[in-house]
């Protein structure tokens, strides 16, 4: 298909419209969801109605997208709400183009190269007599804004409404609506595209290489022997429970380099795995043996960095990035779990899209924990342990980590929660803004000021 049909144009600027009238990029919020489901609608009902949809549809990855948008209604997290969004258009992708690495990128890249396709669907819709169908929509325009604003005027109790839906214009909120209408249409428009589209040739395919069993062995078992010595020499420290200082220093050394072998031993099983023969029952055994046992190695090491990051947030407290971090090397287990499942049988076409998913899982579940929350929480019983806290960064985080900040004592529980309750008094949300952490955090309002001038920030 050569053009853009109609209903493709009608989803492209039904998207575009709901989201310049119910995004609020500034905050995570009921907006986003709203836009995110019309979305969904448009794209469905646009597919449906276009008789050259040939893809392969896939639910489970739109209704992840939906949700990892919806994390925006309950969770205020700033960067967890980035990380969300940038998921859900890599999922929102793959459930219309197919679950590949190319699958992955392809709506977004046809928003930026398929905008001719949508030029051609306009311009065939010109000569059809649809001119009287636009004058009506004009004239339909001319009343609404005659008529409406006539009422508003005659009515305190409806302007009130109107201007409650109505976002007020001015210079930037309407360059904002326009920004936000450009790119919900355009990825709507690449949405479409993979949609209706034949699914297009891979130029990724990695060429058939016959190797002889020295020329993948011999590198897997060098690798394989030196994880097992590092795992050998290194099996104390790695699941010390130690909470001494220079323990704690010597898990922060050693992490990064633990979490970049992890990732980098993922690339190397995944490409023995497909380039070394398998034609012969003492191939697969090779194959079995050295993969797994480099799996298997590979997975203690994930265990000892996690514990070595766990280690190190119960000595120096918890923020953010070590949360984040943990949380990435308890995903990369799981998926050496899976890598480990497809070696038993050696077919792993399925392992990809599963590890995508999990990964999704991953950050869903972690926006379930709250984790703005539990960093405080975590910090808050770190002060009973030690007595030691950092109240600085606490001040720095969420309205999510407001339910914590109530079980600090005075007057630091009041000092803490002062600054953030009255800015969010004074800032409140519109309908396309409504969130439930800050809604929560607002009925906590510390209406006199704390005497933080008393309590030290840095403890």
């Amino acid at each position: 298909m050569d053009r853009a049909m109609p209903s493709v144009l009608v989803a492209v600027a039904t998207s575009g419209l709901v989201a310049a009238l119910a995004l609020s990029p500034a905050r995570p919020g009921l907006g986003w969801l709203i836009t995110a489901l019309a979305m969904a609608v448009a794209v469905t009902v646009a597919a449906r109605s276009t008789e050259t949809s040939v893809r392969k549809r896939n639910p489970g990855w739109a209704i992840l997208a939906v949700a990892l948008i919806a994390v925006g209604v309950f969770r205020d997290s700033r960067w967890l709400f980035v990380l969300c969004v940038i998921t859900a258009l890599v999922a929102a992708s793959l459930a219309v183009a197919g679950t590949s690495l190319r699958g992955a990128v392809e709506a977004p890249i046809n928003a930026l190269t398929r905008l001719h396709w949508l030029r051609r669907g306009v311009r065939e819709i010109r000569p059809r007599g649809n001119a009287r169908t636009l004058l009506a929509v004009a004239i339909s325009a001319v009343l609404l804004v005659v008529f409406g604003g006539l009422l508003v005027s005659a009515d305190p109790a409806f302007e009130t409404l109107v201007r409650s839906l109505v976002p007020t214009v001015d210079s930037s909120s309407a360059f904002v609506s326009v920004t936000m209408f450009v790119a919900a249409a355009l990825f709507t428009t690449g949405l479409c595209w993979a949609m209706t589209q034949p699914q297009p040739e891979s130029s990724l395919e990695v060429p058939e290489v016959s190797l002889r069993r020295v020329e993948w062995v011999l590198p897997i078992s060098v690798l394989v022997l030196l994880f097992a010595a590092f795992v050998s020499v290194q099996l104390p420290a790695l699941f010390s429970v130690a909470g001494d200082l220079p323990y704690a220093e010597y898990a922060r050394r050693g992490f990064w380099q633990l979490l970049v072998v992890t990732a980098l031993t993922l690339g190397v099983i995944g490409l023995a795995s497909r380039l070394a023969p398998r034609e012969t029952s003492a191939d697969r055994i090779w194959l079995r043996v050295l993969l797994g046992a480099l799996a298997l190695l590979s997975l203690v090491i994930v265990a000892g960095a996690a514990a070595r990051m766990w280690v190190y947030q119960e000595e120096y407290g918890f923020t953010v990035l070590r949360v984040l971090v943990l949380a990435c090397e308890l995903w990369l287990g799981l998926v050496y779990l899976l890598v480990i499942a497809a070696g038993v049988r050696l077919r792993g076409s399925w392992l990809p899209g599963v590890a995508v998913a999990t990964g999704m899982a991953a950050l869903l579940g972690l926006a379930v924990l709250n984790p703005d929350r539990l960093i405080a929480d975590g910090n808050i019983d770190r002060l009973g342990r030690t007595g030691k806290i950092d109240y600085f960064y606490l001040t720095k985080l969420s309205a999510d980590a407001a339910p914590a900040l109530r079980r600090l004592p005075q007057p630091q529980r009041d000092c803490l929660l002062y600054w953030p309750t009255t800015a969010l008094a004074k800032a409140p949300d519109s309908w396309r803004e409504w969130n439930l952490a800050r809604a929560q955090a607002r009925s906590w309002l510390v209406e006199r000021h704390a005497p933080c001038a008393d309590v030290p920030l840095r403890n």
